[in-house]
């Protein structure tokens, strides 16, 4: 049975973990948890570890993800273009449904078809976790060239964005509203809160627009929203 090596990214949620295995010249990366704005240096800095030591490339397994955002595509999309610089590829193998539904938001799927060739015997996925066929990148096929790909990228983010931002932009609305804040002050509430109270950011602006609706905020969000409000008056 080949090695399984468990990667504790610093500084990633208790609730990140990697695991990588050798399969023959390419490597196995298992990622489970949350991928956003939170994780994604952790998870940019495990998969580039992970690609240096690999000989041919990364195949990822990420079936036991539950969140991914557009900060997590565009990990997934940087680590590919330096995979491809270095004559390796970054396949992905097996996604969960919410990494399904975010690639076909923004039309990436064929970005991370698997490499060339069969599949790993260790690397094989049930197919319940939506296993990609077996093809080429149909862009490196057809010689499309690297400006095209950049605004196809830049499209597919824009996309992610525009669903992702609505909750966010309206957890901002109601703190605006509630204490007259300009969109930047609010912003950067949101950002503190999350940051201290080790809340996701798309939880934090969940919490906030459903507590307009009558759900009760939780006090710990509610005192810290309180003190950076304050914080924002105190002089430099």
């Amino acid at each position: 049975m080949s090695p399984v090596s468990a990667v504790d990214p610093p500084s990633a949620s208790a609730s990140l973990k990697i695991a990588t295995r050798p399969a023959g010249t390419r490597t196995v990366v298992v990622v489970s948890g949350e991928i956003d704005i939170d994780t994604e240096q952790a998870v940019r800095r495990a998969l580039r570890l992970a690609l240096t030591r690999s000989p041919g490339g990364l195949d990822l397994d990420l079936a036991g993800v539950g969140f991914c955002d557009c900060a997590g595509l565009n990990v997934l999309l940087s680590l590919r273009r330096i995979a491809l610089s270095d004559g390796k590829t970054l396949a992905v193998r097996a996604v969960s449904a919410g990494v399904a539904r975010l690639f076909a938001l923004t039309d990436t799927s064929s970005l991370f078809v698997h490499a060339p060739g069969p599949a790993p015997a260790d690397a094989v996925v049930d197919a319940r976790h939506h296993h990609s066929p077996t093809t080429h990148d149909p862009m490196e096929e057809n010689g499309v060239s690297d400006e095209a790909e950049e605004l196809r990228v830049e499209v597919g983010q824009l996309k992610r964005a525009m669903l992702t931002r609505p909750v966010i932009d309206l957890a901002r609305g109601v703190l605006m509203a509630s204490f007259g804040l300009s969109r930047e002050d609010a912003w950067s509430v949101l950002v503190d809160v999350s940051q201290r109270t080790n809340t996701k950011l798309h939880q934090l602006a969940e919490e906030l627009v459903d507590s307009v609706n009558g759900a009760p905020l939780p006090e710990q969000l509610r005192q810290r929203i309180s003190t950076a409000v304050a914080e924002l008056s105190r002089p430099a």
